[in-house]
């Protein structure tokens, strides 16, 4: 009786966090701010995030084991841009069953239909979602795959 009291009790943040306790981000942006912000916002919510500043650093991270839930990328990056590292996870095979999410400024059409036909899941435009919207999208998304 006791135990389903204290689940009554459990408000929505904490229930929240009980389900994404032990999800895999990984966030790829070359802005070392956003990295930072949106590792805090992820990792406050439960999940477990690898941040990387480049392509590179998050294909080496990938190769090296990591299994993320969730791939959150940029689109434009020096170096390597989101696109290149989209067909660079197909041609490996890396991220197999992660939603890969473009979070992106960039809201043209044929940019959008480019990530999707190369694999993103979804595009998100930054300047349309605060920090914390974009968490709640992301997590809704995982929770969707997992139960499908």
């Amino acid at each position: 009786m006791k135990q389903k009291e204290e689940r009554a009790r459990i408000n929505p943040q904490e229930k929240n966090m009980i389900e994404t306790t032990k999800r895999n981000i990984l966030l790829v942006d070359d802005d070392k701010f956003l990295v930072d912000m949106y590792s805090m916002k992820f990792t406050g919510q439960g999940y477990s995030v690898q941040a990387c500043l480049s392509a590179n650093d998050a294909l080496q991270v990938l190769r090296g084991g990591f299994m993320p839930d969730a791939i959150v990328f940029d689109l434009v990056m020096p170096e390597h841009d989101g696109f290149f590292f989209l067909d660079a996870l197909r041609k490996e095979k890396l991220g197999a069953g992660a939603l890969r999410i473009a979070l992106t400024n960039e809201s043209d059409d044929t940019m959008k239909a480019k990530a999707v036909e190369l694999g993103a899941d979804r595009l998100i435009v930054k300047a349309s979602m605060i920090p914390s919207e974009v968490v709640y999208i992301v997590g809704d998304e995982i929770t969707r795959r997992h139960k499908a």
